[in-house]
């Protein structure tokens, strides 16, 4: 904390990486552990509708201290709900338009870009918000694309693991594709969060007091 008793914008990148990529590894395994039911009853939407409500359940729940000031879970909620939405809904459309590789990239881009301007939005500033985006788009492609290169390279694993079933290889690929998503995106909103919050508060510092209305 600084001298403010705000979190400073490394502490806060640092707590939205620890308590993201909790949330991430723990949406990611709907997909891994039921990930096959769900394609078999609800299809590949359904996955991510049950997924997404996983994230933004906990999300609130461990990472509601990013903000400042009293209240913090309510108004963690009321923020990032409508971004984290805009993000699923934005990323979802990229890739069933357009699939894996174009779908992937373009998803990533336009759903951070929704993401950072629908969280400014709600926590009341959208100053240097070109500077979250190159942020959050960068921290996220950076885990995302990670994670699926893992989870590539363990559809042919190495002999040293040969010992693992194909299932066993399946969630631990998985999983860690979650984790690397995690801490990729995890940084990128730890980063919004103070940047959005930080400049709110300069910009009403700064701001004129009334003119006193003399008699």
């Amino acid at each position: 904390m600084n001298p403010t008793g705000h979190r400073s914008c490394l502490g806060s990148v640092f707590l939205g990486t620890i308590a993201f990529t909790a949330v991430s590894l723990a949406g990611f395994s709907v997909w891994a552990f039921a990930g096959g039911w769900f394609y078999r009853n609800v299809g590949e939407a359904g996955l991510y509708a049950v997924t997404t409500v996983v994230f933004i359940g906990l999300a609130g729940l461990l990472m509601h201290p990013l903000l400042f000031g009293p209240n913090r879970l309510a108004r963690f909620y009321a923020a990032f709900v409508p971004a984290f939405m805009a993000y699923a809904v934005v990323w979802c459309a990229c890739w069933f338009a357009l699939g894996f590789g174009d779908g992937e990239w373009l998803g990533s881009f336009l759903g951070c870009t929704a993401f950072a301007f629908v969280l400014g939005k709600m926590l009341g500033s959208t100053e240097r918000i070109l500077n979250v985006i190159l942020l959050l788009f960068a921290a996220h492609s950076a885990g995302y694309f990670a994670g699926g290169i893992v989870y590539g390279a363990l559809r042919d694993p190495p002999e040293l693991l040969g010992g693992l079933s194909r299932q066993q290889f399946s969630l631990l690929a998985r999983m860690l594709w979650g984790l690397f998503y995690g801490l990729g995106f995890g940084v990128g909103i730890g980063f919004a969060f103070h940047q959005f919050q930080i400049h709110k508060q300069v910009a009403s510092a700064v701001l004129p007091e009334p003119a006193k209305i003399t008699q």
